[in-house]
């Protein structure tokens, strides 16, 4: 009776691993893409998942989560890969200075993430979410003013008559306003300094009730209001390139996952990534027919 008990229990854990087996991965090789919480991160996450699900894998995503929520998901490999920033990595991850230049920027938290969290950056795009000065396109051309250093010194001339709309953290920090006047040698007045919500620093740009305003490279309300950014030609601020990371033990089984995703990183810029994020945030169409739509228009995808 015992032997024949003790058979059932070993065809049902064969059984149990059988199916258990059989039902992972079904339809290509499992892998997990997370993304924060933002439209830009949404793109970027349902574009890989697109192009690995063409490749035969098997993709499960996981979005809508805060960057430091993704970022440790990643590190405990709840999450196999995901798009981060350099600027983010190298000042909210790692504790580094800033690094003016991409490249080096890009080299550094590849180094240091994995050789201390097991995390592998490859594919670095021409994506750049960082902070940018915004005016509008025409009093800006009317003024002659196209980079920093122009508005620098058409503030030097004119002491007192350009204002800027800024966040108070960012008006604030040594990184934002200070920083920039102390880089670029000028200053704006206390009174021309239009403090509030970032969500409507470029809505105040618009309506002329201030001349400069603090914004991001990707933002879509930029093209929505006919803005230009001003050129950070000294490089002040420190660039945030939209990258591929991936745990480095996914990597060693899945290398072709970096082939899969170059020409996605190759062909993004700025420039598209803020007209894509335009699309959903301002025309409102969904962020997956935006993603399908682009990669099938630019030879990545079949349709």
């Amino acid at each position: 009776m015992k032997s024949k008990m003790l058979c059932g229990i070993i065809i049902v854990v064969i059984l149990t691993m059988v199916t258990s087996c059989s039902t992972v991965g079904i339809g290509g090789k499992p892998i997990s893409v997370g993304g924060k919480n933002y439209t830009e991160q949404y793109l970027l996450s349902e574009m890989t998942a697109f192009l690995l699900e063409d490749a035969g894998y098997d993709v499960k995503q996981m979005n809508n989560l805060s960057s430091t929520v993704v970022r440790k998901a990643l590190e405990n490999e709840q999450v196999d890969l995901m798009w981060e920033y350099t600027g983010t990595a190298l000042l909210t991850y790692m504790g580094q200075d800033t690094i003016a230049d991409p490249a080096k920027a890009f080299q550094k938290v590849k180094e240091i993430d994995g050789k201390e969290n097991d995390i592998h950056w490859m594919n670095m795009s021409n994506v750049n979410n960082t902070y940018a000065l915004a005016m509008r396109e025409e009093q800006a051309k009317e003024l002659g003013i196209q980079s920093i250093s122009d508005l620098a010194a058409y503030m030097n001339d004119h002491p007192g008559e350009l204002s800027i709309a800024s966040d108070a953290e960012f008006a604030n920090r040594p990184d934002g306003i200070p920083g920039v006047e102390k880089t670029y040698g000028f200053q704006f007045d206390t009174n021309q300094i239009n403090q509030m919500d970032i969500g409507l620093t470029q809505r105040a740009l618009d309506n002329g009730d201030v001349d400069v305003s603090v914004a991001f490279e990707t933002d879509p309300t930029i093209v929505e209001y006919n803005l230009i950014t001003l050129e950070d030609d000294k490089n002040f601020f420190p660039p945030y390139t939209a990258a591929v990371t991936i745990n480095e033990d996914v990597y060693e089984k899945y290398p072709e996952v970096k082939e899969i995703t170059k020409p996605l990183a190759e062909q993004l810029n700025s420039d598209i990534m803020r007209e894509l994020n335009y699309k959903v945030d301002i025309e409102g169409n969904s962020v997956s027919v935006v993603a399908h739509d682009w990669l099938v228009e630019n030879g990545l995808l079949e349709e």
